[in-house]
């Protein structure tokens, strides 16, 4: 059986590696800075042998919301909606871009004993905030697809 705590683990990391900024788990993560991610573990089905077979693939998905902040030493700055775009780039290109030569990922999902059969955008409802607040974040899912290896 996968469990959907590594691969959460898993995700974050990639996160973080591929795109240098910090990732908190359901929430802003310790020093968030100006920019970061905030990763959701949302929905996930398992499929595969019928029964009390343990050796199911496992889809989950994954909502990253981009966030960018104002600046907490300028009073009256707001994050921006160009900058939460550029952040919700990023995260896609960390999650989903392949090497033209050979196919595979540019970034490993590390899931020990798993193999990653697919990733995809499963959907992307953009930016969340009104123009007027301080903060602006952008909304992504991802899904992932594991078998056991």
């Amino acid at each position: 059986m996968i469990e959907k705590r590594i691969v959460t683990n898993a995700v974050a990391t990639l996160l973080a590696e591929a795109t240098g900024l910090p990732v908190g788990r359901g929430r802003a993560p310790a020093n968030p800075g100006l920019k970061y991610y905030v990763l959701y573990a949302l929905d996930t089905t398992l499929s595969g042998p019928p029964l009390a077979n343990e050796h199911d693939d496992l889809t989950a998905t994954y909502q990253v919301t981009s966030v960018s902040a104002p600046d907490p030493a300028k009073p009256g700055s707001a994050g921006s909606a160009e900058q939460a775009e550029w952040l919700a780039d990023k995260a896609r290109a960390a999650v989903l871009a392949r090497d033209p030569a050979t196919g595979r990922w540019l970034h490993e999902l590390a899931v020990p004993g798993v193999v990653v059969m697919a990733r995809g955008l499963d959907t992307e409802p953009g930016g969340t905030n009104d123009p007027g607040d301080a903060i602006m974040s952008y909304v992504q899912r991802f899904r992932i697809t594991l078998t056991p290896a």
